[in-house]
């Protein structure tokens, strides 16, 4: 039997352990992308995650399928923490975030965590924010609504899903400001249970209007309960041509639950690029457009440094009006 002196057993081993580091890097160099959705299975985070990263597989944007790891906690907040204090250079990962991710910024609501300690690589889809009216409302347009609030801050009441300081909240609030209207501590405004409870609000004339998101509208709209005023989009959304932006009213402002991702800050530039040119695939994609189809979403394109000044305009102009309205100091 042959016996393996002390000399060829470590050149064994060495040799072992050679192979198995070449293993290690190529799975590494392999290795399949990741998506954290910061939330539990289904909701927006989740589908982010789950549509995107399914249709960058099936595109052949990357070459093998997308991981998706739920982290819920913290309304996005423990995954925005893990990814600045332990995986800051982790090139393989990207995270799931919508305008939440950036009212929660605004609002301090991470802890301390600022907008700059991530990437945002960009967003492919949006939910138009939209001010509504009840149907026989003698407020026929968004300018009717902004000149009734100046000449009487107390004469017009919004219900919203959100709670106060929300981004149904904000809305009308930016583009009040945006009318030089400054004293939006005098806007009243009936935080509630979700978009249909704010139409009933309004329709039963307890509020004057209503702040939301088309989702949540669409089939009052089409029963003839409200008349949409104004869609918070830089276009009129495909299905709606007849509702006007605010932005043709005069009112530059744009509002909605854009869907996108972040990625780590500490990635190299080349590989921020490349994960932009793989959301821009999606974003050019028929499966994407049949995706947003699909679950109510209308196109909103912002990918690259072009989304960063979006992102960080916005959360500057959520944190200035979160502090006048005194949710937070």
């Amino acid at each position: 039997m042959t016996r393996l002196t002390w000399e060829d057993n470590m050149t064994f081993r060495f040799k072992a352990l050679g192979l198995g580091a070449a293993f290690a890097v190529l799975g590494t160099a392999s290795m399949a992308a990741e998506c954290v959705a910061p939330a539990n299975p289904g909701g927006g985070w989740d589908f982010t995650c789950r549509q995107i990263g399914k249709i960058m597989y099936d595109i052949g944007a990357v070459d093998k399928p997308v991981q998706v790891t739920n982290m819920p906690g913290g309304g996005g907040g423990l995954a925005y923490n893990t990814v600045v204090n332990e995986r800051n250079d982790d090139a393989d990962l990207i995270v799931a975030a919508s305008s939440a991710t950036t009212t929660r910024l605004a609002q301090n609501a991470y802890a301390g965590r600022t907008a700059s300690e991530v990437r945002f690589v960009g967003a492919i889809g949006a939910d138009p924010g939209v001010i509504a009216v009840a149907a026989d409302s003698e407020l026929q347009s968004l300018t009717d609504l902004v000149e009734a609030i100046k000449a009487d801050p107390g004469s017009v009441a919004f219900a919203g899903g959100s709670a106060v300081g929300g981004f149904d909240h904000l809305k009308p609030l930016m583009v009040l400001r945006e009318a030089g209207f400054t004293d939006i501590t005098k806007v009243k405004y009936i935080g509630v249970d979700g978009g249909a409870d704010a139409i009933t609000q309004t329709v039963g004339g307890f509020t004057q209007a209503m702040t939301g998101d088309m989702s949540e509208v669409v089939s009052f709209l089409a029963n003839g309960d409200i008349r949409v005023i104004a869609v918070l989009t830089e276009e009129r959304v495909p299905g709606f041509e007849d509702i006007p932006t605010a932005k043709e009213q005069g009112y530059d402002v744009v509002a909605v639950n854009w869907r996108g991702l972040y990625v780590p800050k500490g990635i190299s530039d080349e590989r921020f690029n490349e994960w932009a040119d793989k959301l821009q695939q999606v974003a050019d994609s028929d499966a994407w457009a049949q995706a947003m189809a699909d679950n109510g979403l209308a196109p909103f394109t912002k990918v690259g440094g072009d989304f960063q000044s979006y992102v960080d305009g916005l959360v500057e102009d959520i944190n200035a009006m979160s502090k006048e309205i005194g949710v937070i100091n």
